[in-house]
């Protein structure tokens, strides 16, 4: 009798809780809170002493798995909401923010991030290089040059 009044008062204050929580507009952590205060009320009317005995005649055992059930579903869904939305709030404000700016340098004349060459020019770059490469002169840098160049450095 004692167990089951104490589990009582620890899920209403849990769920009060998790009101005050909902109600700063942490939603997330609010259905966790929520999920946790649910726990002991559903282990009290599970009757865990007695369960094998008392399962199939006690509709309050039944409600009792129901509430498991529930708190479990809780806990799942906020683990798919906070690996879906990207994290706390900080760190989508700062994703917001990294969105906002720009790719390109402001002094750039063409973005960065163009199309790349076509394939057959990739093909004779690869063999020059290897070209240059097995003949010991040393390694091309013109590519690299060329980015600087483009970059203004």
């Amino acid at each position: 009798m004692l167990a089951e009044t104490i589990c009582s008062a620890v899920s209403a204050a849990g769920l009060g809780i998790a009101a005050v929580t909902a109600y700063r507009k942490r939603f997330l952590t609010a259905t966790r809170i929520a999920a946790y205060s649910l726990v002991p009320v559903g282990l009290v009317l599970t009757g865990v002493v007695k369960w094998v005995a008392d399962v199939p005649f006690k509709p309050s055992v039944w409600l009792g798995f129901g509430l498991l059930g529930v708190a479990w579903l809780l806990f799942m869904v906020t683990r798919a909401v906070e690996r879906r939305g990207g994290g706390s709030r900080k760190e989508r404000r700062a994703a917001a923010r990294a969105a906002r700016g720009e790719a390109v340098e402001p002094g750039a004349s063409a973005p960065s991030l163009g199309a790349g060459s076509p394939p057959e020019a990739t093909r004779a770059r690869g063999r020059q290089g290897k070209q240059s490469a097995s003949a010991g002169t040393g390694e091309d840098f013109s590519d690299i040059e060329a980015i600087l160049k483009k970059h203004g450095i």
